[in-house]
């Protein structure tokens, strides 16, 4: 009798899928018993803007309502970039120092998944900061000019460019060996990414060198788009320049971290 090979989960079609919606999951019911990493990504967005707010908000636009409108786009893409710096890289991290990842590799699963898995799961923190983000924006007086359709594709817009840019520190926290690293290595590159944009006030009124900086950042892109799309204002190349920052995050990044967690003994 002829034996009929078995075909394995990993060889079926969008069997990666599958098993990263699987881990994604895993991931999520983590995060229920620590909370942590969705505390931190909402909070510290909030805490800087009430901060920025009340501090800048007379100086800069003469009122703080006025200042809201500018502020609150750049902490939207705070909410959704931040807590994929800190926390995706970082928690990939422990699952290597632990051995949990030891055994997805015994298991017919794309390398891929693992990793993929991780970054879905950030994508339902992502989500969870920016709903809290615009309920405490409206609170505050919030009201931007755009229609609906672009208030979606502003969220969506900060969310994906999230998404691309953990795939930054999970490549980190594949190759670093010890979790605390990968949290400093994060928190010391959000700064300069984070507070050297239009976030606060607008790149034309930054020192030269600020400016310099400022006008290349990726999230100044982001922002700018951001902000045109919620306050319906000309969006300009700033859309366009963000995909193409997403895209070559994405396509640079991913691969490095499948191809390092690949080679991980």
């Amino acid at each position: 009798m002829t034996a009929v090979p078995m075909t394995t989960t990993a060889t079926r079609p969008l069997g990666w899928l599958r098993h990263s919606l699987v881990l994604a999951r895993r991931s999520l019911a983590k995060t229920t018993r620590n909370p942590g990493p969705i505390i931190n990504g909402v909070v510290t967005p909030a805490l800087f803007m009430v901060l920025f707010l009340y501090l800048f908000g007379g100086s800069v636009a003469g009122s703080t309502t006025g200042y809201l409108q500018y502020l609150f786009p750049g902490i939207l893409v705070m909410g959704a970039g931040l807590a994929g710096m800190v926390s995706t890289g970082t928690n990939i991290n422990i699952d290597l120092k632990n051995g949990v990842t030891d055994r997805f590799r015994s298991l017919p699963i794309s390398r891929l998944a693992p990793l993929l898995g991780s970054v879905l799961a950030d994508i339902v923190r992502y989500l969870i900061a920016v709903a809290v983000l615009f309920g405490l924006g409206a609170l505050l007086g919030f009201d931007g000019a755009g229609s609906f359709a672009a208030t979606l594709a502003a969220a969506g817009l900060a969310i994906g460019f999230g998404f691309c840019l953990s795939w930054v520190t999970v490549f980190v926290g594949v190759l670093v060996k010890n979790a605390n690293t990968v949290l400093a290595i994060s928190f010391i590159s959000f700064l300069p990414l984070q507070l050297g944009t239009s976030l606060a006030a607008p790149v034309a009124t930054l020192p030269g060198w600020l400016r310099n900086w400022a006008e290349i950042n990726p999230i100044t892109h982001v922002m700018d788009a951001c902000r045109a799309l919620l306050t319906d204002t000309p969006v300009g190349d700033t859309v366009t320049t963000t995909l193409i920052w997403c895209a070559a995050l994405f396509v640079v990044f991913c691969p490095l971290a499948v191809r390092a967690y690949s080679r991980q003994q």
